[in-house]
């Protein structure tokens, strides 16, 4: 559906009711900017948007498809700005996407939403109370969105981070209790995260480079000041995606102590019943000629025997924490 739409001319929005034409005429014969926005769009709809503006085919095809990697794009007369939004459901602990596509033009701006996400409409609020950074022109646009998305991939690192902290905790607390469901499902998590911001540094690089075509000089440190911002939430995605490997060798290790704990107590148990096993195997052999066979001291003699050497094996094993 088709959000808002409005003409702004040296930072302020036009305030008479015009339809989308007459604002895209005006801003080519008056000056200022066409800035719509739109949510999940209807075919109808975007065609309609499209007519106006007359957007590249390849363009229109990545926006109607979805599912992009971030970009930057140019055609004759259009840039194309392709970003991810990023949602954290904490009660699931689960990151779900969603996709911004910005068609950029001289005089115009048409934002393009799909999937999960916050809303742009604060974005549009909070520049309209900034008629100095507004009138900076379409790219001033394109920053605070992107300053918008990058914000929350700041606040989805704490949460992630925190989240991990936890597995971590767990991993660690002595009970040998293995983590490695948990720990896979939100390395998960953090590889698909990882997939909405990393690839968003390059076009990112671009804008915030000097001399870039069609930008404003004025919004050039505010782009290095988002692509700084956008850095630190990949560093920080990274970190945490090389704390959960670490973190899931360190459950396998103790998955792997745990069993070794297994298998040195079976072999202490086996050694204990060993001597009483083969000593009774020697003397159910039925042979007539046998020592201390048919002394009557011999029977008691054999099992203080056994009780003293397995006594004894009980002790080194214990002494050696087999047991």
């Amino acid at each position: 559906m088709i959000v808002d739409y409005a003409l702004y001319a040296n930072g302020v929005r036009y305030s008479e009711p015009s339809n989308l034409p007459e604002l895209i005429t005006k801003a080519k014969t008056e000056g200022g900017f066409v800035w719509v926005g739109l949510a999940e769009p209807t075919q109808e709809e975007f065609d309609k948007i499209v007519g106006d503006f007359r957007f590249h085919p390849l363009a229109i095809e990545d926006a109607i498809s979805a599912k992009q990697r971030p970009k930057f794009e140019e055609y004759p007369g259009l840039q194309f700005c392709v970003l991810r939004t990023v949602f954290y459901d904490e009660a699931k602990s689960e990151v779900s996407t969603g996709e911004i596509f910005c068609f950029i033009g001289e005089n115009f701006i048409v934002v393009v939403r799909h999937g999960d996400g916050s809303a742009l409409v604060n974005t549009r609020h909070q520049l309209e109370g900034n008629p100095d950074q507004l009138a900076k022109g379409p790219y001033a646009v394109l920053h605070a969105i992107i300053d918008h998305s990058i914000d929350c991939y700041i606040d989805i690192a704490a949460e992630l981070e925190t989240d991990v902290m936890q597995v971590e905790q767990r991993v660690f607390n002595g009970d040998l209790e293995t983590q490695s469901e948990d720990i896979y499902f939100l390395k998960r998590e953090v590889i698909e995260f990882r997939h909405a911001i990393d690839p968003l540094l390059s076009p990112l690089q671009k804008l915030a480079s000097e001399g870039a075509p069609h930008i404003n000089p004025a919004l050039t440190p505010f782009f290095r000041d988002t692509l700084d911002h956008l850095s630190r939430a990949s560093d920080a995605a990274a970190g945490l995606d090389t704390l959960l490997t670490s973190a899931l060798q360190a459950d396998l290790a103790h998955i792997q102590l745990q069993q070794n704990i297994d298998m040195r107590k079976i072999t202490a148990y086996v050694a204990l019943a060993s001597v009483p096993t083969m000593v009774a195997g020697i003397y159910g052999m039925n042979f007539d000629v046998m020592p201390e066979l048919r002394w009557k001291f011999g029977y008691p003699m054999v099992l203080t025997g056994l009780l003293l050497v397995t006594g004894f094996l009980y002790r080194k094993f214990k002494k050696a924490k087999w047991l």
